[in-house]
C-alpha cells in the first residue's frame, strides 16, 4: 500500500459548499460573458454565500443516475461508503445548472432566440438523465430594465419564455451588462443559494426514504453510509447543527458494526472520517471541548483494535494521522481565533502523533525484516482494474468480499507480503521529523521550553537514524545548553553519545574533543570502562591517529567515517584546537584567586594569586602549557608554566612533572608579579586561563576558562554547596576542599600606604556667610628622602558658605618616594587625604508681630495708617555673636514714620524706628554680626533677614485723636479730634459722642458734616475728669453714610478709648519709682549664649523723644521694647500710654 493511503482525501477535508455549474458562457472569446465569470469568482469574501461554481458546455455529460431501488430486500451492500461519492456530489453532479443566454426584450428576433434558448435548456436536462438537479436561465441584456410592472411587453416575454422552457417564474433571471455588475452577480448568488438548499433539503429527503426498507440485520452498513450521506448533504445545505447531530449519529452506528480481521481497517477508515467531521464542526461552533470529548472517546474506542498482527504498523500508522489531523484542526481553530493555553494546546497531538510514528517505525522495523531475496509479488495485489479502491478501507485484492472466513489463503499471503515490503520503502525518520517540527513549534509558540527541548533531541535522534548527521548535531548541540543550565546530567550524557557518534562519524574534530572531553568529566554518567574508551580516542586523535569506531553505528556509516578520517590525518592543517570551556562541563576544572581574598594590592607588594586545577578523568593525564591572560597582557609572560613533553607522554611517567594532574586531587599553582605604577587605580582582570593538552607534535587541545574560570555547571554545583549542610571532612594542610576555593579574577592596584599626618583644626559650627577658619597641618614620618612635598605644612584657610546645610572638604597630600620590590626599585607615588564635615547654621531665627497703636494684633493694615513691627531675634550659634550693626530696609512701597537707624549700641540688639506701608507690605533687617572671639580682621557677618508679607487696605476715613498723655482730677483735658477723608468723593459723616460716668464733657455732642476729598475735619472737646485711675473716654460714634461697613469696632483700632487721671498727691512718688528701675535694669546687662531682639514700628503721633524715652526704661539685655502700657503706672510724664 502506498504511504498517502493514511492521508484523508481532499474532499473530506475541505469545506462543502453547494456545487452550481455554469453554461452558455464563453470565456475565451467573449469578454462580456469574461466579466460576468470573474464577477462570480473573483473577490469571494466570507460574507458571500458559500457556493462553488464552475464553467462546463451545455452539452456536458454529467454522471449517470443509477436506477432507483425499489427493494432492498435482496440487497447485500459490499462496503460502507464509496471512494467518489463525496467527490461526485462536490465536484461532478451540480444542485443547479444555470444556462446564461444573451437576449434582450426588444429583441427583434424573439421568436427565433426563444426557441434556441428552450433548446439549449431541454439538452441540459437530457444531459441530467433524470436527477433533481434545478435549472435556471439567465439573461444577459445590454440595457437596465425598468421595475417591474412598468415593462409590459418585458413582463409578456418573460412569461412566454418560461413556458417555452418549462420553468417556473421564479427561475428565470435578467443580468443587466452594466457598470454595477458585480451587485447584480451578488443578487444572482442569492438566487442559485436558495434553489441548491432547494436541492439538497429534496436529496436528505430522498436519502431518508431509503431507510425505511432496511433491517439490522444485514444491512448494517447502510444505516452508516445512509446517516453519512444525510449528514453530508446537510452540510451542503450549511445546516451544520443537523449535520453535527447526524455524523454523531452515523459515528455510534460504526461501532455499532461487527468487527473482525477482514473488515477492522474500514471499519477504522470510516470512524477517523467521521470523527474528523465531527471535530471539525465542534471547531467550527466554537465548542473545542466538544471536539477534545469526541477525540478522546474516538482514541479510546480505536486504540485496541490492531487487526491483523502481521500488519500492526498500519495501526500505528492509523493512529498516527489520527493525532495528526485533530491537530492540524486545533491548529486551523487557534488561526480563526480560538485561545489554547499551555496545557492544552495543538502541540501534544502533533507529539502524539509523533510517538506513533516511532512505534509504527519500531514495528516496522520487526515485521519487515526480509531477507534480500524475498522479492515484491508480481502481479501486484495491490494494484486494482480502476486504479482506486471502491471502498474506503478494503483491501484491493478483496474488494466487496465481506465473509470473516478467507476464501483465498495464499492470496491473502501475498498481500501481506506486498504491505510489508511497501512499509520497508517508507522513510519513516521524514515523517517523525516533520510531526516533531510541527509539535516544537507549537510548544514554542505557547512557551513550554522543556517539551520543546524534549521534543528537539528526539529530532535530533531522528535525523541521525536518517543519516543526516549535520542536521542531528545542529539540534542536539541547541539543546545541550538547557540541559547543562538545569543540570540534567543523565539526559545530557546520553545526547553527548549521541553527539559523539555523528562528529566521529562525519570525521569533525574539534566536534568530536568538545564533546569527549564533556564525557570524560563529571557531568557525565558514563561507567568508568567507557570513559576509558572515550579517553583513549582522545588520545589516539591528538597524536594525530584514527579513533576506534563508537558502538552502535551503522556499518556502511562507520566505514565511510574511517576513510573521512584517514583523510583528516593526511592532510596537513591546524593542529591547535581552542575550546572555551564556559559553555560546557570538561573533564579539567580550574579556578583562580588572588591571595587571601584581597580586593586590593599595593603597588609596592607583589601580586599573587593561585591557580587550582582538577581533573575528573578516570586516569591521571599531564598536560603541556598552563598560561595566564590578563587585561594588561605586559603581565602575561610572568604567569606562564610550560613542560616540555610528546604527545604519547599523556599517559605515560604520571608520577613525574609538575603538570601532571591526578583524578579527584587538586592542583595549586602559584604565581607572582610585580605591578606597575601606571596601573595605579586601575583594575587588573584575569580575562582567560588556558590549559594545553597535547603537544604541537601532533594535535593540541587549548582548553579556555574566561575570567577566573568555571564551566556551565559550577555556578550550580556553588549554589549547592553554599546551601549544604554537610560537614566536609577534615584535609591534610597540603590540600584544600574544592568547595571551598572562591573564584577571584580581579584586584585592585592602589598606591603605596602614606606615612605622613594630616590635622583639621576648626570650631564648628559655621555661620551662613561666614569666614570660617580652617587651619590645616601636615607633617612626615617616613623614613627615607620624599620628594614634591615639604615635611611640615601648616596653612590657615578661610571658607564661607553662603546656605545652609552639611559640607564635606577634602584635604589631599601626594608626594613621590623611591623603594625597591623584589629586587627592583621603582618610584612610588603616596598621597592621603582627611576629610572633615562642616554643618553651617543661619545665625538667628525670627518671629515677626504686627500690632496697632494700641499694641493690638492686626491681620491686616491700613494704607497711610501707622502701625507697629514687632520682630523677635533669637540667635542660633552656640558661640558668642556681636552685633556691629542693624537696619532696617523698606521696599518702595513703604514710608518710614521717623528717620531709620540704629537704636542699639556696640554690642547690643537692634530696635528700629517705625514705619508705615502702602500697597503689599514688604521689609527685611540687616544685621551685621561676627563671633565674639573671632579677631577684628575677621569681616564682619552681613545677615539679610526678609521679613513676611501683610495684606495692605484702603481706608475711607481716617480718625486721629491729639491727647494729653495722662489727666488730673477736675482739671480740663483737652481733646482734638481730626478726621480725614482718603477717597476722591465727598464724604458725609454723622458724628455722636457717648457719655462717661467718669467724665463732663463740652463740645458738640451730635453732628452731621460733610468732608471734601483729601481734606480733614478738626472736632475739638473738653473733657473733664471726675475720678482718679484708668477711666473710660467718652466714646467716639461715626457713621458714613457712602461707606456702611466701616464700623465703630475698625474705628476705635485708630484712637484711645481711656486715659490714666491721677489725683496731685501721686506725682512725687511716680517719678522716684521711674529712677529707680532704671537703674537696676542697667546694672543686669550681660551677655547670654541665646538673646532675642524685638524690634517694634511705631505710629506717626509719637515722635522720637517719646521712643527713646521707651527704650531708657527697657532693660536692654533682654532686648525686648514693649509697649508702655505693658510697665504698669510707674512711666515716665512724658510717656503716652494707650489702651
Amino acid at each position: 500500500m502506498s504511504p498517502t493511503q493514511w492521508d484523508f482525501p481532499v474532499e473530506l477535508c475541505c469545506r462543502p459548499m453547494a456545487f452550481v455549474t455554469l453554461t452558455g458562457l464563453d470565456v475565451v472569446y467573449n469578454a462580456v460573458h469574461r466579466a460576468v465569470w470573474d464577477a462570480f469568482c473573483a473577490n469571494r469574501r466570507a460574507d458571500r454565500v458559500p457556493i462553488s461554481f464552475k464553467v462546463l458546455p451545455g452539452d456536458h455529460e454529467y454522471p449517470k443516475c443509477r436506477p432507483k431501488r425499489t427493494s432492498y430486500e435482496w440487497y447485500i451492500p459490499k462496503g460502507i461508503l464509496k471512494t467518489g461519492w463525496m467527490n461526485k456530489h462536490l465536484n461532478l453532479v451540480p444542485a443547479l445548472v444555470v444556462v446564461f443566454y444573451e437576449l434582450d426584450w426588444d429583441e427583434p428576433q424573439w421568436k427565433e432566440k426563444q426557441s434556441e434558448c428552450a433548446t439549449r435548456v431541454e439538452i441540459v436536462r437530457q444531459s441530467l438523465q433524470g436527477r433533481n438537479t434545478k435549472v435556471a436561465v439567465v439573461l444577459i441584456q445590454k440595457k437596465t430594465p425598468l421595475p417591474p410592472g412598468e415593462d409590459v411587453i418585458a413582463s409578456e416575454r418573460a412569461a412566454a419564455l418560461c413556458n417555452a422552457c418549462e420553468l417556473s417564474g421564479k427561475s428565470l433571471f435578467v443580468l443587466p451588462h452594466t457598470d454595477h455588475l458585480v451587485g447584480y452577480i451578488i443578487r444572482l448568488e442569492n438566487a442559485f443559494y436558495e434553489h441548491a438548499q432547494t436541492y439538497y433539503y429534496t436529496e436528505i429527503r430522498r436519502v431518508k426514504s431509503h431507510k425505511e426498507f432496511l433491517n439490522k440485520t444485514t444491512h448494517q452498513l447502510l444505516f452508516v453510509r445512509h446517516q453519512f450521506k444525510i449528514a453530508f448533504f446537510s452540510e451542503l445545505k450549511q445546516d451544520t447543527q443537523n449535520a453535527l447531530k447526524n455524523y454523531r449519529t452515523a459515528y455510534n452506528l460504526v461501532h455499532e458494526l461487527r468487527a473482525h480481521e477482514t473488515n477492522i481497517l474500514e471499519i477504522k477508515t470510516m470512524a477517523g472520517f467521521i470523527n474528523y467531521k465531527i471535530c471539525r464542526l465542534c471547531f467550527q461552533h466554537n465548542t473545542p471541548l466538544d471536539a477534545i470529548a469526541q477525540f478522546r472517546k474516538h482514541i479510546d474506542l480505536c486504540k485496541k483494535k490492531i487487526g491483523s498482527a502481521e500488519l500492526a504498523f498500519e495501526h500505528a500508522a492509523w493512529m498516527s494521522k489520527q493525532f495528526q489531523a485533530f491537530g492540524d484542526l486545533f491548529d486551523e481553530a487557534i488561526k480563526l481565533g480560538l485561545t489554547a493555553i499551555q496545557t492544552q494546546n495543538p502541540g501534544f497531538y502533533y507529539q502524539q502523533a509523533a510517538y506513533y510514528a516511532q512505534e509504527r517505525k519500531q514495528v516496522a522495523k520487526a515485521l519487515c525484516n526480509h531477507e534480500a531475496s524475498v522479492t515484491y509479488p508480481n502481479p501486484d495485489p495491490l494494484e486494482t482494474q480502476a486504479g482506486v479502491l471502491d471502498f474506503y478501507g478494503q483491501r484491493s485484492w478483496r474488494q466487496g468480499i465481506l465473509s470473516f472466513d478467507l476464501s483465498d489463503p495464499e492470496k491473502e499471503k501475498v498481500g501481506i507480503l506486498a504491505i510489508q515490503l511497501k512499509e520497508r520503502s517508507v522513510v519513516h525518520s521524514e515523517v517523525i521529523i516533520t510531526l516533531l517540527s510541527n509539535a516544537v513549534a507549537q510548544f514554542k509558540k505557547y512557551k513550554c521550553p522543556r517539551m520543546k527541548s524534549h521534543l528537539m533531541v528526539q529530532m535530533g535522534e531522528e535525523y541521525y537514524y536518517a543519516k543526516d548527521y549535520t542536521k542531528a548535531l545542529k539540534l542536539l548541540d541547541y539543546v545541550m545548553c538547557d540541559y547543562r543550565s538545569e543540570g540534567w546530567w543523565t539526559l545530557l550524557t546520553s545526547i553527548l553519545t549521541t553527539a559523539l557518534k555523528c562528529s566521529y562519524l562525519m570525521a569533525q574534530l574539534k566536534d568530536y574533543i568538545t564533546y569527549s572531553l564533556e564525557l570524560l568529566g563529571r557531568a557525565s554518567t558514563l561507567k568508568d570502562d567507557q570513559k576509558s574508551r572515550i579517553e583513549k580516542n582522545l588520545i589516539n586523535v591528538l597524536m594525530n591517529e584514527s579513533p576506534d569506531p563508537e558502538p552502535d553505528c551503522d556499518i556502511l556509516a562507520v566505514k565511510t567515517a574511517q576513510k573521512l578520517w584517514a583523510d583528516r590525518i593526511s592532510l596537513a592543517g591546524s593542529n591547535v584546537f581552542t575550546i572555551g570551556v564556559q559553555d560546557f562541563v570538561p573533564f579539567v576544572q580550574c579556578k583562580a584567586k588572588f591571595h587571601f581574598h584581597a580586593p586590593s594590592f599595593h603597588v609596592d607588594v607583589p601580586v599573587q594569586f593561585d591557580v587550582y586545577l582538577k581533573a575528573d578523568c578516570p586516569h591521571p593525564i599531564r598536560f603541556s602549557k598552563l598560561c595566564i591572560s590578563f587585561n594588561n597582557q605586559e603581565y602575561n609572560q610572568f604567569c606562564v608554566i610550560e613542560e616540555a613533553s610528546k604527545a604519547s607522554d599523556v599517559l605515560e611517567n604520571l608520577t613525574q612533572g609538575k603538570m601532571c594532574l591526578v583524578p579527584g586531587k587538586t592542583r595549586k599553582f602559584l604565581f607572582k608579579f610585580v605591578a606597575k605604577t601606571e596601573d595605579v587605580g586601575k583594575k587588573i582582570e584575569i580575562t582567560s586561563v588556558d590549559l594545553v593538552l597535547g603537544s604541537e607534535a601532533g594535535r593540541c587541545v587549548v582548553l579556555n576558562w574566561q575570567g577566573g574560570g568555571g564551566d556551565a555547571a559550577s555556578a550550580q554545583e556553588a549554589l549547592q554547596a553554599s546551601r549544604s549542610f554537610k560537614r566536609r571532612p577534615r584535609l591534610p594542610d597540603s590540600e584544600v576542599h574544592w568547595d571551598g576555593i572562591v573564584i577571584q579574577a580581579s584586584t585592585m592596584i592602589i598606591s603605596r600606604v602614606p606615612n605622613v599626618s594630616v590635622h583639621l583644626r576648626h570650631d564648628p559650627p559655621a555661620l551662613t556667610n561666614e569666614m570660617y577658619c580652617l587651619v590645616v597641618t601636615v607633617q612626615s614620618h617616613e623614613k627615607t628622602l620624599i620628594r614634591d612635598v615639604k615635611l611640615t605644612l601648616e596653612k590657615t584657610l578661610y571658607v564661607r558658605c553662603g546656605t545652609v546645610g552639611s559640607r564635606m572638604f577634602l584635604v589631599y597630600v601626594s608626594y613621590l618616594i623611591n623603594t625597591t620590590i623584589e629586587g627592583k626599585e621603582i618610584v612610588c607615588k603616596c598621597h592621603k587625604d582627611e576629610t572633615v564635615t562642616i554643618e553651617t547654621v543661619f545665625p538667628f531665627d525670627v518671629a515677626v508681630k504686627f500690632v496697632s497703636t494700641k499694641f493690638e494684633h492686626l491681620e491686616r493694615v491700613y494704607a497711610d495708617i501707622p502701625f507697629l513691627l514687632m520682630t523677635d531675634l533669637l540667635s542660633a550659634s552656640p558661640w558668642a555673636l556681636t552685633i556691629v550693626s542693624s537696619e532696617l530696609q523698606l521696599a518702595p512701597s513703604m514710608t518710614p514714620m521717623d528717620q531709620l537707624e540704629s537704636q542699639v549700641d556696640r554690642g547690643e540688639n537692634v530696635a528700629h524706628s517705625p514705619s508705615l506701608a502702602e500697597g503689599e507690605a514688604e521689609w527685611s533687617v540687616n544685621t551685621g554680626e561676627r563671633r565674639t572671639s573671632a579677631m577684628d580682621s575677621i569681616p564682619v557677618i552681613s545677615t539679610v533677614i526678609t521679613l513676611p508679607h501683610v495684606i495692605v487696605e484702603n481706608i475711607p476715613l481716617h480718625v486721629n485723636a491729639d491727647l494729653p498723655s495722662f489727666g488730673r482730677v477736675r482739671e480740663s483735658l483737652p481733646v482734638r479730634y481730626h478726621l480725614q477723608n482718603k477717597t476722591d468723593l465727598v464724604q458725609d459723616v454723622e458724628i455722636s459722642v457717648e457719655p462717661s460716668d467718669a467724665f463732663m464733657f463740652s463740645g458738640l455732642k451730635q453732628i452731621r458734616l460733610r468732608i471734601l476729598p483729601g481734606t480733614e475735619q478738626e472736632m475739638l472737646y473738653n473733657f473733664y475728669p471726675l475720678m482718679a485711675g484708668y477711666q473710660q473716654l467718652p466714646s467716639l460714634n461715626i457713621n458714613l453714610l457712602r461707606f456702611p461697613n466701616f464700623t465703630n469696632q475698625l474705628l476705635r483700632r485708630f484712637i484711645p478709648t481711656s486715659i490714666f487721671v491721677k489725683s496731685r498727691q501721686m506725682d512725687e512718688y511716680i517719678l522716684f519709682h521711674v529712677q529707680f528701675s532704671h537703674s537696676v535694669v542697667s546694672k543686669s546687662l550681660r551677655p547670654h549664649g541665646l538673646q532675642h531682639a524685638r524690634l517694634p514700628c511705631i505710629t506717626k503721633t509719637q515722635n522720637l523723644h517719646e521712643l527713646m524715652s521707651i527704650k531708657s526704661v527697657l532693660p536692654s539685655n533682654h532686648q525686648i521694647l514693649y509697649p508702655p502700657l505693658l510697665l504698669l503706672p510707674s512711666i515716665l510724664p512724658s510717656i503716652r500710654v494707650f489702651s
